[in-house]
Order: structure tokens, then sequence, then C-alpha cells
């Protein structure tokens, strides 16, 4: 268990060599990765080293390996748009695309990456010294109104879905949709999607949801759910992190939080500068953007950044939301999800490479190597395995 004492003590040269130890043995996983926004963009190859400073992206698979991240979630994203069943169609199929993305990619670098559906398959590829990659879908607008889609996407190796994302879906009422709740929790199509993924193996995700769905799922769901990246209500007050009520109630369900590294959910920014980064991230996600505005729009956030560089959180910051969950509800229900090419970055961790300050600030807190590798890799695996298990007996 962390320490208070410890907090305010620099981190010694004997710690950082354990935390390497520790941080090399652990299996590393990172449950939310947007690289795919990129890798859908012409020219962005995830088998090339990038460089954040010119071109701002954070997640390749050269820079997993110099990191050390075993695994990573690569996020099946789609913003919510209209809910027609034109619109909903035209998800599904990019949805599809974006799969295919990943799998090309990872079958083009058999040496390097592998894809992974198990906690076993995690575990296997880290003693081969590959990466593994899970996938998850980010906002259940591609189901539609369609269970079947569910099997689909479970068969091309999904496993959790957020079941929303910014705006309500037919699915359930998101946290932040700016016209409130539609159904004060799930839909009726949303209580049968959640109940499907039960039965297939998939686990629900809570993040992006609002507290009643959040509640609706606890009652419904027979396995134990996620929160794939967000983070303490407590310590930032902001609808997309949890309060200290739904921590308890996802411990009690078996489930596990996984702690965003997105500044505005750590520590809570100017409004201004919430709003100014939120609007340079939406142009940055569009696809058709030439190279002439991808350098503007990095340029534009490098300045951003650099002007609000005194509010930026750093790492010490994140883990303050990884301790108070640990202090609320123990070590086995916490993990790391941190958001990487989606606004996740603290000072001290700008992109997968430099994850070793997270392992670095939990040993100088006090952590043990096994507490250490529950909350990086051993928690979630053992949710997946528990979802899993139920499937298995339904």
């Amino acid at each position: 268990m962390g320490k208070v004492w410890a907090q305010t003590q620099p981190i010694t040269e004997k710690q950082k060599e354990k935390a390497a130890k520790i941080h090399a043995q652990a299996l590393t996983i990172d449950t939310h990765a947007d690289v795919p926004i990129n890798m859908m963009k012409d020219g962005f190859d995830v088998a090339q080293k990038h460089d954040f400073e010119k071109d701002g992206s954070q997640i390749d698979f050269p820079r997993m390996k110099e990191g050390g991240m075993d695994a990573m979630f690569f996020a099946v994203y789609l913003g919510q748009g209209k809910r027609t069943p034109e619109a909903t169609a035209e998800a599904k199929e990019r949805a599809l695309a974006i799969f295919d993305k990943i799998h090309k990619a990872v079958a083009a670098n058999p040496d390097v990456a592998g894809i992974a559906t198990t906690p076993t398959d995690a575990y296997d590829l880290q003693k081969q010294g590959k990466r593994a990659v899970f996938f998850g879908m980010e906002n259940g607008w591609p189901v539609g109104n369609d269970l079947a889609n569910l099997k689909q996407y479970y068969d091309l190796g999904l496993r959790y879905i957020t079941l929303s994302h910014s705006a309500n879906n037919d699915i359930c009422d998101s946290s932040t949709d700016p016209d409130g709740p539609e159904y004060n929790g799930l839909s009726p199509f949303g209580e049968k999607v959640v109940q499907e993924m039960n039965r297939l193996g998939i686990m629900v995700d809570i993040s992006h949801v609002s507290d009643s769905t959040f509640y609706d799922v606890m009652r419904l769901t027979k396995a134990p759910a996620i929160a794939s990246h967000s983070s303490c209500r407590a310590l930032c007050d902001h609808p997309r992190n949890m309060t200290d009520d739904m921590i308890k109630a996802l411990a009690k369900n078996g489930g596990v939080i996984q702690i965003n590294f997105v500044p505005d959910f750590l520590r809570k920014a100017s409004q201004q500068q919430e709003l100014s980064m939120k609007a340079i991230r939406l142009k940055m996600r569009q696809v058709d953007l030439s190279d002439d505005d991808k350098k503007a729009l990095y340029a534009e956030m490098k300045a951003m950044r650099e002007k609000y560089a005194g509010d930026m959180p750093t790492v010490a910051v994140a883990v303050d939301h990884i301790e108070h969950v640990i202090k609320l509800v123990g070590v086995d229900h916490v993990g790391i999800g941190m958001d990487m090419d989606g606004g996740g970055q603290v000072i001290g961790c700008r992109d997968v490479s430099e994850i070793g300050s997270i392992t670095e600030e939990l040993v100088r807190r006090g952590y043990s190597a096994k507490d250490i590798e529950k909350i990086w890799g051993g928690n979630i695996m053992r949710v997946l395995a528990a979802t899993e298990k139920v499937a298995r007996s339904l």
C-alpha cells in the first residue's frame, strides 16, 4: 500500500532499478488506444517509429516496444452521428474498415505483433517478445439495431464495447449529451445488448455512459464490467469520471476502472483550455486532412500546450487517481487506459515510449511488484477471464 510520506520524496536510483525490473516482468496493458484514428489516415504506418514532437502521434509498434508496453486495446472508434438507418449502416461499414485495417497491420508484421482475444494470448505474445493487439469498440453505434452484429464483431476479435460516446445512441444515455437523458439509463434495446455481450463474452464498458446507465448495467450484467478510460470524480469533477459510489459498485461487481490520462479528467483545467484543445482534437480526427492541414494543426496543438504548460498534469497526478481507487476499494479494481492519440497526455508520459515513468511513480509510493502487476495488466485480464467464464455458463 502506498505511504503518504512517500509522495514528497524524490525517487532514488535504487527505486529506479527496482521499477525497471518490475516493468520488464509485468504484463503491461493499456485498455484504450486511439491509434486507429491515425492508422486510417493515408501515409501512417503503425510499424514505423514516429516522433511525437514532429507529428503529435503517441503510439506505434516500435515505441510500444521501447516503452515496454506489451498489449493495448486498439479502439474501433466512431464519433456519434445521425441515428438514421442509412447513417447507422454507414457506421457499421466504417467500423468494419477499421477492424480490417488493424488486422492487416498486424498480419503484415508477424514478427512484431499478434492479435489477442484471451489472457492466454497476451501472456504468450509477451513471452515471444511481441506486442499484443486487442480490439475494443468505442461507441456502440455500429451495433445498430441488430444484435447479430455483436457476434460478427466478436468473431473479428472484439472484446469490449464502450456502450456510447459523447452523445446518446440507441443503446443508452451518454454522460455528455447536450440534450440530456433520453431513456434515463439503458434503452430496452440496450438491455438486450448487455445480455448478448454477456452471452458472447464481450466486456461491457461503461466509460462515456451516464450515471443512470452505469447503475442499469450494474443491475443487469452477469459478468464484471469495466471503465476502459475513466478517472475519479472525487479528484476532478467531470461527468466522464466516476463517483466514489460508482467505483464501489463497480468493485462489488468484480470490475475495474482504468484511469484515463486526458488532462481534463485528471485536473480541472480552465474552461477556455478545455474547449480549445477539444476543438483541435476534433479537427485532427478528420481523415481527409492535407499535409499542410496536419502541419498547421500540429503547430496549433503545440502552441496550445506551451500556452497552458503550467496547467498540464503530471504522471504523479494520474497516479493520484490510481491511488484514490486503491484506498477506496483495493488494488484489484484499478488499471490504466490512457486514451493516447485521443487526448491522453501528462508531463512525464507524452507517448507510449515513456510509460516506465508510471511504474517508477508507483514504486516511489511504496507499491509492491505484485500490486503493480495487477494495476498494469493482471486486473483487466482477470475481468476478461471472468467474462469468458460467464459466457460459457450462459
